[in-house]
């Protein structure tokens, strides 16, 4: 049997991070205005005991903390990704962008076109960053989809 290796000092912050039990999904919103349709996904995950992030990160206004929110999620335990946006709702797609996690889309409804710009933006994604699509303002099926992919990798016995 071997020996657990032991990481380079410049790494060393990122090997605890793997080993840590970090939340199991990250719930990301392109504004605090989409907190309150996003908290039907913190719910629902909570009430089925599966851990979770939450926080807001615009695409628009700040790209680089989507980047580095996404490329580093699996390290902290996340294994799937729900995020709403609004308007342009570029967020889904740039997270899928930037991760290789399952990553799922909810359209926030908005007051120029009802959601559909939002819907419609989050479901033509191009060849090669693949969002899943709920339905607008569906941040509770987001949570209940996000729980089924989790079961994938669970025993039969867990129940989420």
């Amino acid at each position: 049997m071997s020996e657990q290796p032991t990481p380079a000092p410049e790494v060393k912050h990122l090997w605890a991070e793997l080993e840590s039990n970090g939340p199991q999904v990250g719930i990301l919103m392109g504004s605090e205005s989409d907190r309150e349709v996003m908290e039907a996904a913190a719910k629902e995950l909570d009430e089925r005991g599966i851990s979770f992030e939450m926080q807001a990160l615009s695409a628009h206004r700040d790209p680089r903390g989507v980047a580095e929110y996404s490329s580093t999620a699996a390290l902290r335990g996340v294994r799937v990704i729900i995020a709403g946006a609004g308007k342009a709702a570029a967020l889904p797609g740039v997270v899928a962008a930037y991760t290789e996690l399952p990553v799922i889309g909810v359209p926030i409804k908005t007051s120029d076109l009802g959601g559909m710009d939002s819907l419609l933006s989050i479901v033509q994604m191009p060849p090669g960053v693949p969002v899943a699509c709920m339905a607008i303002n569906g941040a509770r099926n987001a949570a209940i989809f996000a729980a089924r992919i989790l079961a994938q990798g669970a025993p039969p016995s867990a129940d989420f």
